[in-house]
């Protein structure tokens, strides 16, 4: 990551558990029980840690292991509520909660820019992807008030056309042609081993899908739905947009490869 930029990666020492009280979930193979937004998950301690943290996964709570706030937890924490806990001071609870989920969006948002800068052949979308930056970095250290109020909608649709054109760009270098699965219905496809290079696979539907072995070097992945995915030996270096959530929520294996900064899930065998 750029070194003006945010921390991009959660750091839970500097964060209130906000994704542990903000944000609801539903009993699933995801979630063991239900919990509503804005309620403290029955695990979390008065230090806010998680008391199941090792346990995540045996304890029927996955969900927790795959998701990342892309250091919107810290930022919100330290920066918009200036270190004060919503426990100690229960004034900043609502806005605090409210706030936490729109500063993901944002975070997240900073991450695509930032991989996008980072790719030389897309060059010549580079200025305007440098003014939406500082944008969007202006809004991180924005207010709750100001915060609350955001389009945020309007900000992503504003980023995802040069996203888009970036990685026309990019994949347009990949020779050969390429395959566009954008959008596509692919839950539980059987794509072991195929070559999808430079392959569009935006928005795609690739839950359960066997992906073993596969070609996806310089594939747009972004928004891809890769939930218990099979990457086993995959090779997805150069992979564009591709976020270490997708990876979290995927199955792999020490030959799966990666794009830099990501990180190999630990509980990948």
């Amino acid at each position: 990551m750029s070194e003006s930029l945010p921390l991009l990666r959660a750091d839970c020492a500097n964060c209130f558990a906000l994704c542990c009280v903000a944000l609801p979930f539903a009993k699933s193979n995801d979630f063991a029980v239900n919990k509503p937004a804005g309620t403290p998950c029955k695990n979390l301690q008065q230090d806010f840690r998680c008391g199941i943290h090792t346990r995540l996964r045996d304890q029927g709570f996955r969900g927790c292991t795959v998701f990342d706030c892309f250091g919107a937890g810290q930022q919100v924490s330290q920066v918009t509520f200036g270190g004060r806990d919503w426990r100690a001071h229960p004034e900043t609870r609502g806005p605090m909660f409210d706030v936490f989920p729109v500063m993901r969006q944002l975070h997240e948002l900073l991450f695509y820019i930032d991989q996008a800068l980072g790719l030389p052949d897309a060059a010549p979308v580079h200025p305007g992807l440098r003014r939406l930056l500082s944008e969007t970095q202006e809004w991180t250290r924005a207010d709750a008030d100001a915060l609350a109020a955001l389009d945020v909608a309007a900000l992503r649709g504003r980023i995802n056309t040069l996203l888009l054109e970036t990685s026309e760009l990019v994949r347009a270098k990949v020779p050969g042609r390429k395959k566009n699965h954008r959008g596509a219905d692919l839950m539980g496809a059987r794509l072991s081993g195929t070559n999808l290079r430079g392959a569009n696979l935006r928005g795609a539907y690739l839950i359960a899908a066997d992906l073993s072995r596969a070609d996806l070097r310089t594939a747009d992945l972004i928004g891809a739905d890769l939930r218990d995915a099979n990457l086993r030996g995959a090779d997805l270096r150069g992979a564009v947009f591709l976020t270490q959530p997708q990876l979290n929520a995927a199955q792999g294996d020490q030959h799966t490869q990666l794009p830099t900064p990501l990180t190999h899930p630990t509980h990948w065998l």
